[in-house]
């Protein structure tokens, strides 16, 4: 992709946004949705649209190395990744229905979400479970008489307001070895067993349509044999799959994040007057701060990067412990800079008159989904540990 792509993106983002954000804080989602829609068709026209998936489906093809640094800008803002259409979770979707889907899984669900007809949503994680282990799970879906019959409960189901289509996570063969027992399935939304139950406050806020967490059930939820993705008990690897470039993705946003709340905290601090003849920005113990939130942007962006390129010439598999390092040290990184950013804003920063509350809310979460930081440090440490034991 040329580079004045990136410089037109960063403007497209930071300059057309602003507006927008304005009603996200408001709360006015139905002004926020119509004003988003415009942005949407006047990105898809730019060519600014599906930076990962092939030509074919209006897309740029680009490599996880190189899609890297564009998810970056888009992180600046909230708003980013859905005026491109890469938002999660439909860019994972996508990306799994690319990849593993049937000819007619592909025209009937990932044409529509390529072109922005409709959204998606994906159900994994269960309140009584603990998301941390894919492997524990009561949703189940039993074949019977040519149909898949699934029953249980999900929640956290990212964007389920308003989607068209669901990619559910269930059990089909409760006896197998435990990472071969789910089955993942594409249902439609207006499937009669499918209801969303709510949407989930976090931290005060439950949000609509995408910027929303759904607790979602299925009842007797019924769907042809060819609704599966894959075949019956490839589940757990292509969740493992999805995920491994979803923390790429969420990573590079969380850097966009960063870098955004580490120029307000500069320019926050060149203006407050700490005395008649000071400004915060001039304190020692300030700048020190600073410099260490710069260090820690700049090491993760390196291990991010370097790790994407790893995985465009590996396996996913072979890249596994990287990808937890850099999911634990990115979302340890985010929450630093946004706190210190908060901290220099004083009582203005847990206001909602910037974007600093909203991030904070909002991406608290980073240390917990797609796997909770201890998990992730412990999938590094034992393959530490591997090189030395006897």
């Amino acid at each position: 992709m040329k580079r004045d792509v990136y410089l037109i993106l960063r403007e497209f983002i930071q300059n057309e946004l602003r507006i927008c954000e304005d009603l996200l804080l408001s709360g006015d989602y139905a002004a926020l949705f119509k004003a988003l829609d415009k942005l949407r068709a006047e990105a898809r026209k730019s060519g600014l649209w599906n930076f990962t998936l092939p030509a074919e489906y209006e897309g740029h093809g680009l490599s996880y190395a190189e899609f890297a640094p564009l998810s970056e800008i888009l992180g600046w803002s909230p708003l980013g990744h859905y005026v491109c259409n890469v938002q999660a979770p439909d860019i994972g979707n996508m990306e799994l229905l690319l990849h593993h889907g049937t000819d007619e899984q592909q025209h009937r669900w990932l044409a529509p979400l390529a072109s922005g007809e409709i959204r998606s949503c994906f159900a994994m994680t269960e309140p009584e479970n603990a998301g941390s282990n894919p492997t524990l799970m009561g949703t189940k879906a039993e074949l019977k008489n040519g149909k898949w019959i699934i029953n249980g409960r999900k929640w956290f189901t990212t964007g389920a307001d308003g989607a068209g289509v669901v990619i559910v996570m269930a059990v089909t063969d409760p006896d197998a070895p435990k990472h071969c027992r789910a089955s993942m399935f594409i249902v439609s939304a207006d499937n009669p067993g499918f209801r969303i139950i709510r949407n989930i406050p976090v931290m005060g806020d439950a949000g609509s349509g995408w910027l929303s967490h759904g607790e979602v059930e299925f009842v007797n939820c019924t769907v042809d044999e060819s609704a599966i993705i894959g075949k019956p008990g490839d589940g757990f690897v292509l969740a493992q799959e999805r995920l491994g470039p979803g923390r790429i993705h969420h990573g590079m946003r969380w850097i966009g994040i960063a870098e955004r709340a580490l120029s307000m905290t500069c320019k926050r601090a060149l203006i407050r007057k700490i005395s008649p003849n000071t400004v915060l920005a001039d304190n020692d113990a300030f700048q020190s701060k600073v410099a260490e939130s710069r260090a820690d942007i700049e090491a993760v962006r390196a291990l991010m990067l370097s790790t994407a390129s790893f995985l465009d010439s590996g396996s996913m598999k072979s890249g596994r412990s990287r990808i937890s390092l850099i999911k634990f040290l990115a979302s340890d990184m985010l929450m630093k800079v946004l706190d210190f950013a908060i901290q220099t804003h004083g009582a203005l920063g847990v206001t909602d008159d910037t974007i600093l509350s909203f991030f904070y809310r909002h991406e608290r979460g980073a240390r917990i989904y797609d796997g909770p930081d201890e998990v992730h440090m412990m999938v590094v440490a034992r393959e530490e540990l591997k090189k030395y034991r006897s």
